[in-house]
């Protein structure tokens, strides 16, 4: 599993389109930044997961705060909102999507570790330990 950090930013964020179809052009609703793509690319690399699985981003109930994140490559199902973000194809479930909508995922490296981080508008506030979060 990958592992997921997770920040606050100023609230904006766009309406959910509810389709199941891949959305071209609409980065905006959820995507990558190029560094992260980039390690997601790397990952798919050094594992040998098939080009057929997307990057499943999911947000789940628990935490300290109520919900947290969650990244894993899986295949889509029926229901799945599909996007493609600097070549990795993203796959994101509808109601996580609507926790999700306007979020950038990042790969940081500092002292503190490396590791995916959310910059998601929704978050209302976070936990101490910075891995969960309320919206």
């Amino acid at each position: 599993m990958l592992e997921s950090q997770e920040t606050k930013s100023d609230p904006s964020s766009a309406p959910a389109d509810s389709s199941s179809h891949a959305i071209e052009g609409e980065e905006s609703l959820l995507g990558l930044t190029a560094k992260a793509a980039e390690k997601v690319k790397e990952i798919r690399a050094a594992e040998g997961i098939e080009e057929t699985m997307g990057l499943r981003l999911r947000v789940v109930g628990g935490g300290c705060s109520g919900f947290s994140y969650d990244l894993y490559f899986d295949n889509v199902a029926d229901s799945d909102k599909t996007l493609e973000s600097h070549g990795v194809k993203l796959v994101v479930d509808q109601m996580s999507l609507m926790y999700l909508v306007g979020t950038e995922v990042d790969y940081v490296e500092g002292l503190q570790g490396a590791g995916f981080k959310f910059q998601n508008p929704n978050v209302k506030s976070t936990c101490g330990c910075g891995s969960s979060f309320s919206a």
